[in-house]
């Protein structure tokens, strides 16, 4: 992948897992499930609804959405767990699961498309908060359009991302749908968690987002880090907070027993770049080639597949205990 594009993406890593929190989104009430019949009645009573979206402002919508935009990977990962992959007609530039969301139209990240994602006419528009602090004019345009906005803010714990995937349910008629998908993430929590009892002896784990020059970890308030503790390991960064920049004389003092990486989608053979740097031979990950790179997607996107990177994390660190 070409220079700027990593860039790029590391400063959304950053300003979507380490940025300033809006807050996370309400809870709901979850309606009985019934006949058919009274699906649908349920549905056509459960308009008009009003959600808080994570900027604290109050959207309420008079019918189910229809046509949805969605400017966050991890937002459009959860529309489709809900069965609204027919209903979205926008996404991000980066958005990449499921296959699908590869085939809708691409409406920006940072910098929206504010022309197209009008002219896509959408009742619903799921943006960044980095779009309501920067784009705030842009925003106006899109509710005098008759859009209705949300705002997502970071979502740094599971959680959060249980709570967001419930607003979102509520707010696209989904509801029991979004439960289903927060019922089977957090059985398999409890999953990971009955197996981490089965280590004896933890491993220290250094934790890499992004190579050299620029060397960035993730410490306590990241998804990384709560997976770590989730599998019985100890993040040796766990004294920093959030996704930091860390001296490599540090690093290598850590003696951690493994290293993960999280680049490989646009580094080649990022564990052979750790294992051959100069002055990390001391190292005990090193030595013992304890060196993984998993699908920063799975440990980073705050969506339904979090409790997969959980699991992934455990079979590369603990391969004897987490089998498939």
């Amino acid at each position: 992948m070409k220079l700027p594009t990593y860039f790029t993406r590391i400063t959304l890593i950053l300003m979507l897992l380490a940025g300033i929190l809006s807050g996370c989104a309400q809870g709901d009430q979850t309606q009985p499930a019934g006949t058919k019949t009274e699906q649908a009645e349920k549905s056509e009573a459960s308009f008009p609804v009003t959600v808080t979206d994570d900027a604290g402002n109050e959207i309420t919508l008079e019918e189910k959405p229809e046509k949805i935009v969605s400017l966050l990977p991890s937002t459009t990962e959860i529309l489709f767990a809900l069965g609204l992959g027919d209903e979205i007609v926008g996404v991000s530039d980066y958005d990449n699961y499921p296959e699908a969301a590869a085939q809708k139209e691409k409406v920006g990240a940072q910098d929206m498309n504010a022309e197209k994602i009008i002219a896509l006419q959408p009742d619903l528009a799921f943006l960044q908060d980095y779009h309501a602090q920067n784009h705030g004019e842009i925003i106006k345009q899109y509710e005098a359009a008759g859009i209705k906005v949300f705002i997502v803010g970071s979502q740094t714990s599971f959680d959060q991302v249980y709570t967001a995937i419930r607003t979102i349910g509520k707010a696209t008629d989904t509801l029991d749908k979004a439960d289903s998908i927060i019922n089977d993430m957090d059985k398999k929590v409890a999953s990971i968690k009955e197996k981490a009892k089965e280590v004896k002896d933890p491993k220290r784990v250094w934790i890499e987002v992004s190579p050299q020059p620029e060397i960035y970890t993730t410490g306590k308030g990241t998804f990384m880090n709560e997976m770590l503790e989730m599998i019985g390991a100890e993040n040796v960064a766990a004294s920093e907070e959030g996704w930091v920049k860390m001296d490599e004389e540090k690093i290598v003092s850590s003696n951690p027993d493994t290293i993960i990486t999280t680049y490989g989608y646009y580094v080649e053979n990022p564990a052979e770049q750790v294992l051959t740097r100069s002055g990390w031979n001391s190292i005990k990950a090193v030595q013992s080639k304890q060196v993984f790179d998993v699908n920063s997607d799975l440990v980073t996107r705050p969506g339904p597949r979090l409790a997969d990177g959980a699991e992934e994390l455990g079979r590369l660190i603990y391969p004897d205990i987490f089998k498939k």
